[in-house]
């Protein structure tokens, strides 16, 4: 049931009729996509990831991507991977439940009605964490979404 909450589709980051990197985000993590260019060796490419910082690259050249994140992420449970000629980061989120409007600081921004339906989303997946038993799915908010980090006493860590 938990899978019918998931991130129905990525969002995107566009600059001069460029997609930047693809994205989406769970209660627990923030995932870009990075379609990485033909002919390049997977050892040459390079992720760095810090607690709000991430660089993204080819070894020899300018990074592709050098930006602080939008919020602060665990370091020890971040990670990279290279998947068909994709770079897939995920960022594990240091505030679970945390909405963020984008994974780059200032670059991408969701609008205020798409991060008001990200963060219904997430609610409704955090009520589906907490309540296994039950399907959540078609539930809906009316008016404004609470917060899912703090909403009834804020999120569970057990």
């Amino acid at each position: 049931m938990t899978e019918k909450l998931a991130p129905e589709k990525r969002h995107r980051f566009d600059h001069n009729g460029q997609t930047v990197f693809e994205w989406d985000q769970t209660l627990d993590e923030v995932n870009m996509y990075i379609n990485l260019p033909p002919n390049v060796p997977a050892k040459q490419f390079y992720c760095k990831i810090q607690s709000k910082h991430v660089e993204v690259g080819i070894k020899g050249n300018p990074p592709y991507l050098n930006h602080e994140l939008t919020c602060p992420v665990k370091m020890d449970s971040s990670f990279w991977t290279l998947e068909d000629d994709v770079m897939h980061i995920t960022l594990t989120k240091r505030d679970k439940g945390q909405t963020w409007a984008s994974p780059i600081m200032g670059e991408g921004q969701l609008d205020a009605y798409a991060t008001d339906l990200e963060q219904k989303r997430l609610m409704l997946q955090r009520f589906q964490e907490e309540n296994p038993g039950f399907d959540f799915s078609q539930a809906q908010f009316t008016g404004n979404c609470p917060d899912p980090r703090t909403f009834m006493g804020g999120i569970r860590s057990d």
